[in-house]
Formats: structure tokens, C-alpha cells, sequence
């Protein structure tokens, strides 16, 4: 047998030499790349929680996190109190406020909580004015506080009012003093506002407060304000401009001014107020209005192009912002009416629906010749809301436009001046001066025979084919035919809806609606003529549609003017009904039978009517 090997002691690690040894003679270990893999991947080592991380009671850590907040509470008050001159007394004033502006608080204790904050401000009221907590409290101070203290507040104000109307909180109270102020200290204020005009306008901030003294001022007062943007000289020597030069040409004529000068003026004035696009004030509308009456073509060309778009939408809410929109519709390229009409998208009801902003969806209805682009916008939007319209003022405006274009019957003298304007140096055609709106006015109030007036219009197109294209192309006077079928009788009793149904009927000017809608124009008579046939009732939410002021006259009118509702009127409600209706305002309607073009239907009314002819039960006269 071979003698078995002998076993060596284990005094030592065991040598491998695929392992690095780390004895103390190894001066430097070798590492392989599995070794190092091994060690990564190990997870680290965790000591016990009981022996080495003691757990910290979870009552201590909320009172260490509550002493962190006071201390950093406590160091923000004091960075205040070394910012703000008046942080303590601005704290006790919102005490104050949070009492004072209750609405359940009796009078006599909101005038103490308020005569007390005055007291505390007192002498500090300018330095103040501009924090975001006192310029609140103040407000409501000089709402709720007697004439004496408000008198104080504003002779304490006044040296300040320039620095103010520009601070972002300052200028609420500014406002607010305006509001209250009486009349000897708006004019104060306006006059301190002496030079300083131009400069408040091209502010954000000041603008508002421009704006809001030329909405309170009167005639004077506003002409003062104007005349400082219109030249230097007028800002030294104010007093030489009366209210009776309210033009700006007129005040170059009488002060004999170069027109060169104050056009260079103005230029600098307006132009930096239009790339801010500080837009929405009437002050503004007024000044650049005059300013195109003065301005030669290229500076008058810029000012349209500038504003053709979303800005011109901003401006049209005011009377003059509105004449803007006109001359900008009327005087502007293809190009840019098409950006003027792309503004007006999603905002077409609501421009609808104001008094001045109609006007120059009117002026479009007129003026514009790409008409698939005015149907797609301005047409699809009013169908979206049409009922609602119908029965709005300056909605109907719209309307009666395109049934019976510039009449002197829906549009009022100063809705035909504004048609009727134009920029001299861009037209050949003058505007409509005082005299001979006032004479339009004459007409309207004398006879009151319905009038077509012809204003300048830009478009080259027919104005038939584009008032046929916008509204029976377009598919609108479809659903204006249902809509007022179905709402007939609110349209008949409405003081300016009746204008709308009875143009309808007898199918607008120049018989636009007829042959193509007289299958849908029948079947509105019927609806009329049904809602008439209803039985006469003592007691009843409205009154009978024949008996009602405003329709009655506006079936006698339809009966009349259109042979066809005649026919359709006495076939199904009048009838061998005559006795019923011979007195009080269905009278008026009739006697209209007698009179009415439809030869047959006014024979068989003379028979039926004879008899209460004689009786005296009717007036002929």
C-alpha cells in the first residue's frame, strides 16, 4: 500500500492562488474582475436598531418640527419689521379692516373702527398707500368715512396723486378717492394732472386713472385732457381751446397751428401707446380718431394695419373705438379685413350684443366682398345663438341689416354718421359732418316714412348679390324663418322685435327672400295667423296678439304690405269672427282688410264688415 500524505496544520488562511491574499506580507492585493462583481453586488451591511439607531419618540420630533416653524416665523417678522417702515401698524390696521368691511356691522361702529384707522394713519397716509394691506384699508376708509375725513385723506394725497395713479395698489385708492370726490376736487385732480397726460397714458398702471377721470369728467374737463395729446402748445396755453373747437381740425384752424407739428406730436404720443397695446380706453379711441382726420395716407395706412387684427376687437366696445373699427373695415386692404374678421372669431356674440361693437359687424355686412369668409365666421357664429339675438336690440341691428340695408327706420342718426365716415386722406369722399346727420334726424322725426340711405361702401361687389350670398346662401334666413316661427308671438309683442318678424314677412328689401323661401315664408304666416285665431279669453297671462299695442300695429302693417299674409290672416283667424275684434286696438287691424292689395280678400272683408259699418261699431274714418 502507498503510504497516505500528511495532513498540514491549519495555522493559517489557505493559500489559494486564484485568491488575493491579505496577510500582513502582502504588500499589495490583486483583484480580479469576478472579485470585484462579488463585492458590488453584496448588499451593505445594516446595523441592529436596538444596539446602534435608537428610535426617537415620535412626540419629540413634532415639538422640535413646531419650535423650527416659530423660529422661522419669528425671523420673517423680523425681516419685515427692518424691510417695512410701517409693518406694525400696517398689522393693526388689517385688525381693523377684518372688523370694519363686515357686512352685518352696525353704522355707528364701522364710523368708529374707521375713524380710529384714520387716526392711526394720519400723516403716514402717502407712505402707506402703496403696501397691498393698507391701500385695502384705505379704500375702505374713504368708502365708509364722513366728507371731513374724507377731505383730510385727500389733502394729505394730493402732492402724491402723480406717484400713486402709477403704484399698482396705490392706484385702487386713487380711483376710489375719484368716486367720492365732489366736484371742485375731481377738477383739482384733473388739474393737477396738467403735463402728465402722455406720459400716465403710455403707463399700464396710470392709463386706468386717465381713463377713469375722462369717464367722470365733463365736456370741458374731457377737452382739456384731450388737447394735452394733441400738441406741445396746448399743453402750456390750455386755456386758449373753448368746447366749442371739439375737433381737432377746427382747434388747427382757430389757433392756426402747423399741422405738420402737431401730426410729429401725436406720432410720438400714440405710437408707443399702441405697441404696448394700451387699447381699451375711450380717451385713447377719441385721440386716435382725431388723428386720422389730420394724418397723411401712409401714417393713416400704418395705424390701420396696426390695429387690423385682435387689438381692433378690444377697442370697439365704445362709441369712438367703434367708428375706429368702420374706418378700419372700410379703408383696409383684402388683407387686412381678412385679419380683422379672423379676430372677431369666438368673439362674435358677444360683439353682437353690445351696442357699438354691432355696428361694425354692420359696416362688414356692407363693406367686405370675400362673403364665404364672413359666412363661415361671423354668419356661423350668430346661427349658434340666433333666438337670443332676435330678441336683443343690437342683435336685431344686425339683422334688419342684411333684410333692409341702411335704413333711417332701425338705424339711429348716430349709427348713420358712423356708417357714413371716412379718412380724408385715404377717400375722395368727405363724411357725414353735424348738419347733415342732424338734417337725417329732421327727416326721421318728421314724416317718419321709412328711408335707404347710400353711404360710401368699399366693396366692389353688387350689394344685392352680397346681401343674397350672406343671407340665403349662407343658409341664415332658413333658420331665421323657424326661429321666428316658433317664437312669433314674443317677436310680434317686443317693441324691436316686431321690426324684425315684419320684415320677414313681407320678405325684405327688394323682395330678397322670395321666390327661394316662400314654401318657408307660408308656413310663418300660418303660425301668425294660428296664434291670432285663438279665442278671445277675459282672463289671461297675455294679451290676445290682436289686442296688444305693439303687434296689433304690426299686423295691420302686414296686412297692408303683404297680399299673401293677408290671405292667410283672414282665412284662418278673422274669418266670421269680425264681431269679436270691431273694437279697441284689433280694430286697426281690421279696417286694414279694407285697404289691404289683395283684391279678394278685400271684397270679402267689405261684406262681412257692412254691416258694422252702419251700426257705428267701426270707424271707417
Amino acid at each position: 500500500m502507498a503510504p497516505t500524505p500528511l495532513k498540514r496544520k491549519r495555522d493559517g488562511p489557505k493559500s489559494n492562488p486564484k485568491k488575493p491574499n491579505f496577510t500582513s506580507d502582502s504588500k499589495k492585493p490583486k483583484l480580479n474582475s469576478s472579485s470585484v462583481k462579488d463585492n458590488l453586488t453584496k448588499k451593505p451591511f445594516k446595523f441592529p436598531k436596538k444596539d446602534f439607531a435608537p428610535s426617537v419618540k415620535k412626540d419629540e420630533t413634532e415639538v422640535s418640527k413646531k419650535v423650527q416653524r416659530i423660529r422661522s416665523k419669528e425671523l420673517a417678522e423680523a425681516r419685515k419689521k427692518k424691510r417695512k417702515k410701517h409693518y406694525s401698524l400696517e398689522q393693526e390696521l388689517a385688525l381693523l379692516w377684518e372688523k370694519m368691511r363686515r357686512r352685518n356691522i352696525a353704522k355707528n361702529d364701522r364710523s368708529m373702527l374707521v375713524s380710529e384707522a384714520l387716526k392711526k394713519m394720519k400723516g403716514k397716509i402717502s407712505e402707506i398707500a402703496s403696501s397691498h394691506v393698507s391701500s385695502r384699508v384705505l379704500q375702505t376708509c374713504v368708502k365708509h368715512c364722513s366728507q371731513e375725513e374724507r377731505n383730510a385723506v385727500f389733502v394729505e394725497l394730493r402732492p402724491n396723486f402723480i406717484a400713486m395713479s402709477t403704484n399698482t395698489y396705490a392706484v385702487h385708492l386713487v380711483t376710489k378717492m375719484l368716486d367720492n370726490a365732489p366736484k371742485e376736487q375731481l377738477a383739482e385732480f384733473i388739474s393737477s394732472l396738467h403735463g402728465h397726460v402722455a406720459s400716465l397714458l403710455r403707463h399700464m398702471v396710470g392709463s386706468l386713472v386717465v381713463e377713469h377721470v375722462y369717464n367722470l369728467g365733463n365736456a370741458t374737463q374731457k377737452q382739456a385732457l384731450l388737447v394735452e395729446l394733441y400738441s406741445p402748445e396746448l399743453q402750456l396755453f390750455k386755456d386758449m381751446v373753448t368746447v366749442k373747437e371739439t375737433r381737432l381740425v377746427d382747434i388747427i384752424s382757430k389757433l392756426k397751428l402747423q399741422k405738420s407739428s402737431v401730426i410729429r406730436h401725436m406720432t410720438s404720443v400714440l405710437q408707443p401707446i399702441l405697441e404696448k397695446g394700451i387699447l381699451d380706453h375711450s380717451i385713447v379711441h377719441r385721440a386716435i380718431l382725431e388723428y386720422l382726420t389730420i394724418a397723411d395716407k401712409t401714417s393713416a395706412a400704418d395705424i390701420i394695419q396696426q390695429l387690423s387684427g385682435l387689438d381692433l376687437v378690444r377697442m370697439i366696445h365704445t362709441n369712438d373705438g367703434s367708428r375706429l373699427g368702420i374706418l378700419c373695415v372700410k379703408h383696409g386692404s383684402a388683407k387686412e379685413r381678412k385679419k380683422i374678421i379672423k379676430g372677431m372669431k369666438s368673439h362674435v356674440q358677444k360683439i353682437a350684443q353690445d351696442k357699438f361693437g354691432s355696428m361694425v359687424l354692420v359696416c362688414i355686412f356692407s363693406v367686405v366682398d370675400d362673403t364665404k369668409l364672413v359666412s363661415k365666421i361671423i354668419i356661423r357664429e350668430l346661427e349658434s345663438n340666433l333666438k337670443e339675438l332676435l330678441l336683443q336690440q343690437s342683435g336685431q341691428r344686425l339683422i334688419l341689416q342684411l333684410l333692409h340695408p341702411n335704413s333711417t327706420r332701425y338705424l339711429t342718426p348716430n349709427d348713420i354718421t358712423s356708417l357714413g365716415l371716412s379718412i380724408p386722406s385715404l377717400s375722395n369722399k368727405g363724411e357725414l359732418n353735424d348738419g347733415e346727420a342732424a338734417e337725417e334726424e329732421k327727416k326721421d322725426e318728421g314724416d317718419g316714412v321709412d328711408t335707404s340711405i347710400q353711404l360710401n361702401e368699399g366693396g366692389k361687389k353688387d350689394s344685392f348679390k352680397r346681401r343674397q350670398e350672406l343671407l340665403v346662401n349662407s343658409g341664415l334666413a332658413e333658420k331665421l324663418i323657424d326661429a321666428c316661427c316658433e317664437m312669433a308671438g314674443d317677436l310680434l309683442r317686443s317693441k324691436s322685435g316686431k321690426d324684425v318678424i315684419y320684415e320677414v314677412v313681407t320678405g325684405g328689401a327688394d323682395g330678397i327672400l322670395h321666390p327661394t323661401l316662400d314654401e318657408k315664408l307660408s308656413l310663418l304666416y300660418e303660425a301668425i295667423a294660428s296664434l291670432a285665431s285663438e279665442p278671445k279669453v277675459d282672463e289671461q297671462k297675455e294679451e290676445h296678439l290682436l289686442e296688444q299695442f305693439h303687434s296689433s300695429r304690426t299686423l295691420r302693417k302686414l296686412v297692408l304690405d303683404s297680399p299673401e299674409f293677408a290671405s292667410t290672416l283672414w282665412e284662418i283667424a278673422l274669418k266670421g269672427k269680425i264681431a269679436d275684434w270691431v273694437k279697441g286696438h284689433s280694430s286697426k287691424v281690421v279696417k286694414a282688410f279694407l285697404e289691404t292689395s289683395n283684391s279678394t280678400v278685400k271684397e270679402l272683408a267689405k261684406k262681412e264688415l257692412q254691416p258694422f259699418v252702419k251700426n257705428g261699431d267701426l270707424s271707417v274714418e
